[in-house]
């Protein structure tokens, strides 16, 4: 699989944009050392830009630009065959159809090696009012499964459940998440002290303050 089948299940950019930032608020809940966290959002990443990011720790990575004019999706892992450290720059394909509205992403160098070399092995997009999501025209290299790392790196975001952050948070966190918590946080419920203490009983809800806040999640406090 590639990043064409993530593009045929991912869901629409206003779905995406909030499963994003739930994701990265229940992480702040789990994890109150932002180093420790897979997923993070920042509403204010630009005056007209927010942005997603997923890092794992091992290398791989993934943003997600959102703007007035849709989403940018842009995937790294370092052990997929089309990385770029190993062919000499991004696989052909993968950011040459690309539109104008979002080459400023492509070429941003937060996305960059201290090169100027985009870091990516796998770019997906979406303008408004477009009726799916785009991937460039790839020839993708054989007998290899999952090569520019798509499937891997956006799983959570294919299948976007409060199940699947379940599965994913016990797995990685190795403590039993409260499924009901995580369904408040995906239903962009406002964040309550009941519902923090059920998922880190040693946080409270002022210690969220600064995550909440760039993250624009409400409170129940307001």
């Amino acid at each position: 699989m590639t990043a064409h089948e993530v593009a045929r299940r991912l869901p629409d950019v206003p779905v995406l944009r909030d499963l994003c930032r739930s994701m990265a608020v229940l992480e702040a809940v789990l994890s109150p050392e932002w180093e420790s966290r897979h997923h993070s959002f920042t509403a204010d990443w630009s005056p007209t830009e927010e942005m997603a990011s997923m890092r794992n720790g091992s290398g791989d990575e993934y943003s997600i630009v959102f703007s007035a004019a849709g989403a940018y999706v842009r995937g790294f892992d370092h052990e997929a065959v089309m990385s770029p450290y190993g062919n000499d720059g991004p696989w052909p394909g993968v950011l040459d159809s690309v539109p104008g509205v979002f080459r400023p992403c492509v070429e941003e160098p937060a996305f960059c090696d201290e090169d100027g070399m985009p870091v990516v092995t796998a770019c997906l997009w979406r303008e408004i009012g477009d009726d799916r999501w785009r991937v460039g025209e790839i020839d993708y290299p054989d007998g290899t499964n999952d090569p520019d790392g798509a499937v891997g790196l956006f799983s959570l975001l294919m299948e976007p459940s409060p199940e699947a952050f379940q599965r994913f948070a016990e797995d990685y966190y190795e403590v039993s998440i409260d499924l009901e918590a995580v369904r408040h946080v995906y239903a962009l419920r406002p964040l309550t002290q009941a519902v923090v203490s059920v998922l880190n009983a040693e946080l409270t809800l002022e210690d969220l303050a600064e995550d909440l806040a760039a993250t624009r999640y409400p409170a129940a406090d307001g």
